[in-house]
């Protein structure tokens, strides 16, 4: 299973970026799709994350800020982040746990995709 993310860049803060990530490979199905952020000398923390039914839930620093979503059919999970802030910058990665055509569980991750807000 693979995953591949795109949208990271530069951007001030108060703008918008929209991350995207797209599952590929010997996937029966998934079940949770996810963003997880990683800054400089920091741990990578959970940032948002979302279930094949929909239900959401977002780290305390995104909440109201960020949207996470997700198409079942495209394997494709999103973060629309708005007012960003310096705090942001971090490299954003996506992550996706599922059962694999084998029936093997499989929990993957995608390369990272960086993102900065300039203040």
């Amino acid at each position: 299973v693979q995953l591949q993310a795109f949208g990271g860049g530069l951007v001030q803060a108060g703008g918008s970026l929209r991350l995207s990530c797209a599952a590929s490979g010997s996937i029966f199905s998934i079940n949770t799709m996810a963003w997880y952020c990683q800054a400089p000398g920091k741990q990578r923390e959970l940032v948002a994350r979302i279930t094949s039914g929909g239900t959401t839930n977002y780290a305390d620093s995104v909440k109201g800020r960020f949207t996470i979503s997700r198409d079942n059919a495209k394997m494709t999970v999103y973060l629309q982040m708005n007012s960003l802030k310096p705090e942001d910058t971090a490299v954003y990665y996506c992550n996706a746990e599922g059962l694999a055509e084998d029936w093997r569980k499989f929990a993957s991750w995608g390369q990272g995709t960086q993102v900065t807000v300039s203040s």
